[in-house]
């Protein structure tokens, strides 16, 4: 089963077979792609409800970092921003893009920015380093840079960009849910993760986390009406309701059977005006007067890369998993896709939030059956509207939506079919992009580290004319990418 046929619900109203039936069907051309106006909506909250949470843990990340001053940027601020900037995108991607890929702030990047950038610099200056690496995007995109690389990509290495993915997004749901976490460093083992906190299950919200995946994959496979949809309300419900009677609160190291980030409790306050202080506190430049040019320019090729690769990888994956690549492997109109992605770089670093992305989470409305872009633009709405409602999208815990994204991952998984794994010259470099997104957290390092395998094996199997230009180019990148800590070194900017 794939997540095509999970959205092809019998009992539709709408069928893909009829004609276009107005103005907005024509625009988002719905029925050419085999989607209804309902898939469409459903679509957009399942994606909106799994990505919801970047707007509690992006002011966590961000919002309560110091600079090198010292300063902060504060939670509230940082939260309002993170929903204006990802709502805006997501509704710019529905409409120029009209595809179904949200966006919102990256993590890994924000991550990246708050312990690493922000300390050397004044978050002014960080989020102008964001603002200039969107900017060069823009121009790479602009050129047709952008697009040309997408297309030199072998095609099974696009389908293994897929498959690690939705290993990488599975992940990413048990971690969340706290199902899967790290092994303190003080154990003493080279084993880097385990089952819950203390090698075993504990807790109410391990049960509904577990309750919640064989629910959503029951529905799935019985092909019911919004599944997703349906699968993260019935656990929200089933949280809420515990939490009601058990009064958990949030796991600490006292508190091991807590919700892993967001507690499940109905709020007083339903709206609140939004602070949006932060929107424009940039310095495009400011960054060469704190550090050195090398150390800034090092700090730009890093975020520009992993942006630059993570976008096409989630684009191939999601892209691929709602059947709207062509045989080639292909997104028609990938342009506009890159356009948008590129300006949400930039709009992130000009609000304060950190760099916007393509997110994976989109996966999730595509297994509801989301097709184009009015489920991103329905999508962006809801992320407009939790400016004014953060307490009631802060209901949702990881433990609800988790689920979605562990049996979306399986759906992505089944694209694996397709790969040739006779032909060790391709498998191998698609094997190590599967393995390394999920090992590593990192969509980036799984594509780089295919990429240059890829490239070495061929060549060395006397079949380079097979290697299209600018795989060779973007390899070296790569390489440049992954020894970044020799070269920070070398050049005296560490």
């Amino acid at each position: 089963m794939n997540a095509h046929a999970a959205g092809t619900e019998p009992g539709d109203t709408e069928h893909a077979s009829r004609r276009p039936s107005g103005r907005l069907d024509r625009y988002f051309e719905i029925t050419a792609r085999g989607s209804t106006l309902s898939r469409e909506l459903r679509g957009g909250l399942v994606t909106f409800f799994t990505m919801a949470y970047i707007v509690v843990l992006n002011p966590l990340i961000v919002g309560t970092a110091a600079d090198a001053t010292g300063a902060t940027l504060g939670i509230s601020q940082v939260a309002a921003a993170t929903a204006l900037v990802a709502g805006v995108m997501t509704v710019l991607m529905g409409i120029i893009g009209k595809y179904p890929f949200a966006l919102a702030t990256g993590l890994g990047l924000n991550a990246f920015l708050a312990t690493t950038v922000a300390p050397e610099m004044t978050w002014a200056d960080a989020m102008g380093l964001i603002v200039l690496e969107g900017i060069i995007i823009l121009i790479v995109v602009l050129t047709g840079f952008r697009t040309a690389v997408f297309n030199a990509v072998p095609t099974q290495l696009k389908t293994a960009t897929g498959v690690g993915i939705g290993l990488f997004i599975a992940l990413i749901g048990f971690v969340d849910a706290g199902f899967v976490q790290r092994v303190p460093d003080a154990a003493g083992t080279t084993v880097p993760v385990q089952l819950g906190n203390t090698g075993q299950l504990f807790g109410w919200p391990s049960l509904v986390f577990a309750i919640g995946v064989l629910l959503v994959a029951v529905l799935v496979t019985r092909r019911v009406k919004g599944a997703i949809l349906l699968g993260i309300a019935a656990t929200t419900v089933l949280a809420v309701l515990i939490e009601a009677f058990g009064n958990l609160g949030q796991v600490s190291g006292d508190n091991p059977g807590g919700w892993s980030l967001v507690v499940p409790e109905v709020p007083t306050d339903f709206i609140g005006l939004p602070n949006l202080s932060l929107v424009g506190n940039f310095s495009l430049l400011g960054s060469f007067e704190q550090v050195s040019a090398v150390a800034a320019v090092l700090f730009v090729f890093t975020l520009m890369l992993a942006d630059f690769f993570d976008t096409m990888g989630t684009v191939v994956g999601v892209g691929n998993e709602a059947g709207l690549l062509d045989k080639q492997g292909r997104l028609p109109g990938i342009g506009r896709v890159f356009f948008v992605d590129s300006l949400a770089a930039i709009a992130g670093g000009a609000a304060s939030t950190s760099s916007n992305t393509t997110y994976v989470e989109s996966a999730a409305g595509v297994g509801e059956g989301a097709r184009t872009g009015l489920a991103s633009v329905v999508t962006g709405v809801l992320f407009l509207l939790a400016m004014f409602l953060t307490p009631l999208v802060s209901v949702v815990p990881f433990e609800a939506a988790s689920p979605a994204m562990v049996v979306v991952g399986f759906l992505m998984l089944t694209q694996v079919r397709s790969i040739d794994f006779s032909d060790f010259g391709i498998a191998i470099p698609a094997f190590l992009t599967m393995v390394l997104m999920p090992f590593t957290y990192s969509i980036t390092n799984g594509i780089g580290a295919g990429f240059v395998s890829y490239v070495v094996i061929r060549a060395c199997q006397g079949r380079a004319r097979e290697i299209h230009p600018l795989m060779w180019g973007v390899s070296v990148l790569f390489v440049l990418y992954f020894a970044i800590g020799p070269l920070e070194t070398l050049l005296g900017a560490g």
